[in-house]
């Protein structure tokens, strides 16, 4: 590949991890084109996107943004994907589903999420279990929902007994 060729793709690299707040490092070692194809399909349809890396043109590439990825670097070793997202668990959640029992493959070798490092496959279950910012928000909208759905819901209650007691007592004959 030649030099003006390998700074496209680094800037590529670059811009494309910009646009996202989630990468994983994925190992896909072994994986035949078929396997592949499918993972894509899967990727596409969970709003994942994937990239097959050369190692170093992706250290090259994080080396040039602001932010510190050198822990990442360790991972950088064999077929390497980049998975990318902007709901940090979505990669996570698939990586759970689509990996073999057996051989690991596709395994998680690193991610940034959340603005945090998570290294190595025995990170996968802390990262399936990050909430989204959708998420997020809708577990607080429920919980300042919830007292004010218990006030309501004993006021109308309470109406209702009011109202029985009132039906009861007009129908009785004196």
């Amino acid at each position: 590949m030649k030099k003006e060729d390998k700074a496209l793709v680094i800037e590529s690299l670059k811009q494309t991890i910009q646009n996202y707040s989630a990468f994983y490092l994925v190992d896909v070692t072994g994986l035949d084109s078929t396997a592949t194809s499918d993972l894509r399909r899967k990727c596409f349809k969970s709003e994942v996107k994937m990239v097959v890396v050369k190692n170093t043109l992706l250290q090259k590439a994080l080396d040039q943004l602001e932010a510190d990825y050198s822990p990442l670097y360790g991972s950088l070793k064999g077929t390497t994907a980049l998975m990318l997202s902007n709901a940090a668990n979505s990669p996570a959640k698939l990586l759970k589903e689509v990996t073999d029992k057996k051989t690991g493959i596709p395994g998680l070798k690193a991610a940034y999420a959340e603005e945090s490092f998570y290294i190595g496959a025995n990170q996968l279950e802390a990262l399936v279990n990050i909430k989204s910012k959708k998420e997020l928000i809708a577990d607080v909208i429920a919980l300042l929902q919830s007292p004010a759905k218990n006030v309501i819901s004993a006021l109308q209650s309470g109406g209702n007994t009011i109202h029985g007691v009132l039906k009861t007592l007009g129908e009785r004959e004196n």
